[in-house]
């Protein structure tokens, strides 16, 4: 292809050397090109923590700046988290490369994020990073405070008329600003310095963005009233007014603004923060017969782990000893704990409630659950949803158009104000220049996406991207598998009906011993029921498996039989009586099965695959949010009307073939909905593609929850109903703050510009524009982290 100069292939190595040049073709070309072919490309991820981005505006310069690093061939930037996520080519780029990509931009990385940070690391992150910004805060605040006093005669005459009237020598008050100047140099190269740095960095990349507008605004006020001091006449009479005041108290306002940003901002993550603190810091091993206390990190596969009660489990295993129930709410959502015994699965940091057992390590580090739905979260809240995409490139083009207003500004004011003209302009393009930081409609959708994104992880739900997010709040359609989704997805024993002369005990009792032996899943189900029913069934003295028709077995030297009527009519058993029984439950679909006792109809055992005891719930309030509920499923008519008419669906999809769900889904598509598809099997992953939005349920398999957008660990469908309405709310956010923020740059630019001045007298002063500048970043941040208290009626 053109632009590619040379191609070395090591096959031993499974590596292609391909030399090509930058200028005609991109590394992301290149690849993209290999993998048509039919071969997949190694890549590597990256996520880079950041210290000191405060402007959502350069968001689009640093991601563009990193895609020039060689070996890189996608990177994101989310302001909300302060994070780059950088995928590149192994062996082309690493951290140190993209360390000094970054820095170059006036930014200072703090460290990799390729295990997910500990949750003291971070909370410092930001502490640090708060604690140097009030620092620079009240340098600037005390120097405001004398500058201010030196400013008030000017203050009367252009914001104040007759507030103020001081009689001092004009000596007196030149050596006072000659001081206030002095004075605030320190605030510009220490409190300010960033603000300069990153105009600098801007400047050298030929773009603009908010650290431009506060460095203008501040400097020109600074170098304005420096040069008004020292060469009064060039000035008309009446514009040789210093503005030193504003240089210090814009910049201890915006630093402040910043300060809580900074403070905010880490409160979205505390999802992550508590996730990670859920870990156990030490596991209970046996090891060569002795009993080892040892930290969560040298847990290795295999391991034979003992947890007691109140302690949480450390690492993912199976139980091999002992029973329990744990609390499982921190991950599920779900507040009662569930129980455990031999065989059953525990998740690394539930909770042990009661009974102390030992589990088997299977997966450990990196490879727990709670690592995994860690770094998913982390991942989500890295990606941008397509309304934030909007929200940059709109962010990107602010910067310049507000220079251009301020230049405007100026010349307006410079020829057509009154006088001191040139004092009126310098003061409204500052004012400008000020009002207008972008920083709200940046940090708009990022930090309810991560508000959000958090939210929903607390309660289960893990989201893959912000564009899932994005599209979930728009569903009109949710399509449920049945099996495993909405049901339990194993046979239960539901009926036992026994013929004259049985009881219900007697009759489950000899068809569970009978079935004993059985590997079918309907006999053990029948099993399983007798034991919960508080029955210990017997061992048969002799057993046949009849394939097609059921089992015939002694028990106790009865001769019983289980199956269907052509087992009843091949031993000639009479059970005429029992059809109109037998009838009933296959209308409510179930599997009816014949019981027959020493040649004599005993009774009718039915087993059916359950309801979830909170889907009929889950499906109520999906359908109260204005939802269309629909079942599909591969079962046969009856059966999936039955359950139907139990959740309270009426549109139901059944006798559908795995192959041919997907077209299914596709044609709800087809009629203008926003499809939704909920499942947990391997044939559930193709409509789980083709929905707008996959959900898989967290117990199911684990290409379903690869191919689902969203992953439900509970494997409850309140999990489903609890997504949309995350979605939903956290959207309804990101619109409020953008709305806000745009209102805020809407009416504060031409009010900055003086338009109320020819009808009002009002003038906006520069130090009232950076506080509410920095108000108004405040104001979105405190709004995306109401979010934090969402109360969803799928979880009351």
């Amino acid at each position: 292809m053109e632009g590619v100069e040379a191609v070395q292939v090591n096959l031993p190595r499974q590596e292609v050397h391909i030399t090509y040049n930058p200028g005609v073709i991109s590394l992301a070309d290149v690849v993209e090109s290999v993998e048509r072919a039919g071969y997949s490309v190694g890549r590597n991820e990256l996520r880079v923590h950041i210290t000191g981005m405060h402007c959502a505006s350069c968001v689009t310069h640093i991601e563009n700046l990193l895609r020039t690093v060689p070996g890189v061939l996608e990177a994101n930037v989310n302001p909300a988290t302060s994070v780059a996520t950088v995928v590149y080519v192994p062996g082309t780029a690493d951290f140190r490369a993209i360390q000094t990509a970054l820095e170059s931009t006036g930014y200072r990385t703090a460290y990799p994020l390729n295990q997910p940070v500990a949750p003291d690391e971070e909370a410092e992150a930001y502490a640090r990073e708060y604690k140097g910004l009030m620092a620079k805060f009240w340098l600037a605040a005390l120097v405001s405070v004398p500058t201010v006093l030196v400013a008030y005669p000017r203050v009367s005459w252009l914001y104040a008329p007759y507030l103020f009237s001081w009689t001092i020598s004009e000596e007196t008050v030149r050596l006072l600003w000659v001081l206030s100047g002095l004075l605030t140099l320190p605030v510009m190269f220490y409190s300010g310095r960033h603000f300069f740095v990153g105009a600098a960095s801007a400047f050298r990349r030929h773009a603009a963005d908010m650290n431009t507008l506060i460095a203008l605004g501040t400097g020109a006020a600074w170098l304005y009233s420096t040069a008004a001091l020292a060469f009064p006449r060039l000035f008309p009479p009446g514009t040789a007014e210093p503005f030193y005041d504003v240089t210090a108290v814009v910049t201890a306002l915006v630093v402040l603004g910043q300060a809580l940003e900074v403070r905010a901002r880490g409160q979205t993550s505390q999802a992550i923060r508590k996730l990670i603190g859920l870990q156990a810091k030490t596991a209970r091993v046996l090891r060569e017969g002795r009993e080892l206390e040892i930290p969560v990190e040298e847990v290795e596969v295999g391991d034979v782990v003992i947890v007691r009660p109140g302690e949480k489990v450390p690492v993912d295993g199976v139980i091999i000893e002992g029973e329990s129930a744990l609390d499982e709410s921190m991950l599920t959502g779900e507040s009662l704990p569930v129980d455990k015994q031999p065989g059953d699965e525990v998740i690394g940091g539930t909770i042990n409630t009661t009974g102390s057992f030992k589990f088997r390590a299977t997966k450990v580090g990196k490879d727990t659950a709670l690592a995994q739905i860690v770094k998913m979260v982390q991942e989500a809240m890295g990606s941008k949803a397509p309304i934030a995409r909007l929200a940059d490139v709109v962010s990107g083009y602010f910067v310049p158009a507000v220079m251009i207003i301020a230049i405007l500004t100026f010349l307006a004011w410079l020829n057509f104000g009154p006088s001191p003209a040139l004092a009126y302009a310098v003061v409204t393009a500052v004012t400008v220049l000020i009002i207008a930081c972008p920083c709200a409609v940046g940090m708009a959708v990022p930090l309810s996406m991560v508000a959000g994104l958090g939210k929903a992880a607390e309660h289960g739900v893990l989201i893959r991207n912000g564009e899932a997010l994005q599209t979930a709040s728009a569903l009109n359609v949710v399509v449920l598998d049945k099996t495993g989704t909405i049901t339990k997805g194993k046979p239960e024993l539901t009926d036992a009906l026994p013929a004259a002369g049985f009881d219900e005990r007697t009759l489950i009792f000899l068809a569970a011993s009978a079935d004993r032996p059985s590997e079918h899943p309907l006999a053990q189900a029948i099993v399983k029921g007798a034991e919960v029913r508080g029955l210990r069934p017997l061992e048969p003295s002799a057993f046949k498996a009849i394939p097609g028709h059921g089992v015939e077995a002694v028990v106790d030297g009865k001769r019983v039989l289980v199956g269907n009527r052509k087992l009843m009519e091949r031993e000639k058993v009479d059970v005429t009586s029992l059809d109109e029984a037998v009838e009933r439950l296959q209308g409510e679909g179930k599997t009816a099965m014949y019981v027959a006792v020493d040649s004599q109809a005993a009774g009718v055992v039915a087993v059916a695959d359950t309801v979830k005891e909170d889907s009929i719930e889950a499906i109520r309030v999906m359908q109260q949010m204005g939802l269309e509920v629909v079942m599909l499923t591969g079962d046969n008519e009856r059966t999936a009307r039955s359950i139907a008419r139990q959740v309270g669906i009426e549109r139901v999809l059944a006798e559908v073939l795995p192959e041919e769900k997907a077209n299914r889904v596709h044609a709800l598509k087809a009629e203008g909905k926003k499809v939704g598809m909920v499942g947990d099997g391997i044939n559930d992953a193709p409509a789980l593609v083709e929905a707008d939005v996959g959900f898989a349920i967290g117990t199911g398999t684990d290409v379903a929850i690869e191919a689902a957008d969203i992953t439900l660990i509970g494997g409850s469908l309140k999990g489903v109903a609890y997504a949309i309405e995350i979605s939903k709310a956290t959207m309804r956010n990101a619109k409020q703050n953008l709305f806000g923020a745009f209102i805020y740059n809407v009416l504060g630019i031409p009010i900055a510009a003086g338009i109320l001045f020819p009808f009002f007298g009002i003038l906006l002063s520069p130090i009232l524009a950076g506080a509410a500048m920095a108000l108004s970043s405040v104001t979105v941040v405190s709004n995306a982290n109401r979010l934090r208290f969402f109360k969803a009626r799928s979880f009351t």
